[in-house]
């Protein structure tokens, strides 16, 4: 079994109670998770199995979909309903400005990672800091809000958002810095990851169909190749006298190709042996001296 899973994370699970009842249900030793979601999230996460678990950094960096409950008038310590309130405000609902604010957050822009939050420093993760009472100082990340939309007013306290977003962007950082520009103070009340590139929502499996499933042999049916994980990439065949160079991590030049699908000069391909079989990602380069394009490994899948 080679592959990923879309798996729908319900509420009260971690990502990695995920990966162990996968890989215990699969009876496989190699299962990882694409993008960590807080307990008490839900929605898409991609786990990968086998060989594919090489593939998850790529999984990781495609762009995400959330949908998001914001509640207005409190600020918490972990910017969400888990935490405890910090801070209340006083403040008259009023749609037009709150869609005038979140207007603002789509583009680039600087996000300063929250306390409680996974990320490690200086070998410790910032939410056992916090946990510990401490906190540090954190370097801002460059993050891109590709796209929000108010999917509700709920007044008279509270909104859906669905945010279109960057890898690495913490929605519910989002909703606290989305309270401070209004003044109102603000957190996360509930959030849904929706899409995780390709993989979406609508299509996820819980962890309660694939354990029936599995124990109806059906398992294999939910598993999406690594061929069809990376359809979104050019792909590049060699022909038959490459083949132990593309096996091996060689570098390969045009002349070998079979065929391509036009890349540019340094885009991220995939590579195929001359029967058409993914063999590992690469690099796309010109060589001014040979003016010549070849191909570089970057991972080898299989």
């Amino acid at each position: 079994m080679d592959g990923v899973i879309n798996i729908y994370k319900e509420k009260g699970y971690t990502s990695h109670d995920v990966v162990a009842i996968v890989r215990k249900t699969l009876n496989i030793k190699k299962v990882g998770h694409t993008g960590t979601l807080d307990p008490d999230a839900e929605g898409v996460l991609p786990v990968c199995i086998g060989q594919a678990t090489k593939l998850a950094d790529y999984i990781m960096a495609e762009r995400k979909r959330y949908r998001a409950e914001i509640t207005f008038g409190a600020e918490t310590t972990t910017q969400d309903a888990s935490g405890e309130v910090t801070a209340r405000f006083e403040f008259s609902y009023d749609k037009d400005k709150i869609v005038e604010t979140v207007n603002k957050f789509i583009g680039k822009q600087k996000q300063l990672p929250p306390m409680y939050s996974a990320i490690k420093v200086n070998g410790k993760k910032l939410y056992e800091l916090a946990r510990e009472g401490k906190e540090i100082e954190r370097k801002t990340r460059e993050i891109e809000i590709f796209d929000i939309k108010i999917a509700e007013f709920l007044p008279p306290d509270r909104a859906i958002i669905d945010v279109d977003c960057s890898k690495g962007t913490y929605i519910r950082t989002l909703c606290s810095d989305i309270g401070k520009s209004l003044g109102w103070g603000a957190y996360m009340s509930a959030l849904s990851r929706t899409a995780s590139g390709s993989f979406l929502i609508e299509n996820a499996v819980k962890l309660d169909e694939l354990k029936k499933m599995a124990e109806e042999g059906r398992a294999e049916n939910l598993i999406i190749s690594p061929d069809n994980v990376l359809s979104g990439y050019k792909r590049v065949n060699v022909s038959e006298k490459a083949n132990k160079y593309l096996y091996n991590g060689g570098k390969i030049y045009n002349r070998y190709f079979s065929c391509a699908d036009s890349p540019a000069d340094g885009e991220t391909v995939t590579g195929y042996d001359c029967d058409g079989k993914l063999v590992g990602i690469y690099s796309y380069r010109y060589d001014k001296e040979k003016d010549s394009f070849f191909i570089k490994p970057v991972r080898l899948v299989l």
